[in-house]
């Protein structure tokens, strides 16, 4: 949480929730990734 206080101080505000919001779409997208990669295994054990 430090590390997120001290990007707002040194770059901005707009910048900071920039990086915020990149950073939870990434991990979102990553979700997404796994559940294709498993999607042909599930269809083919139905």
């Amino acid at each position: 949480m430090e590390l997120w206080i001290s990007m707002i101080k040194e770059v901005g505000f707009p910048i900071g929730v920039t990086l915020y919001l990149l950073y939870r779409i990434e991990q979102k997208l990553d979700h997404v990734i796994l559940s294709i990669k498993e999607l042909p295994n599930q269809m083919y054990h139905k």
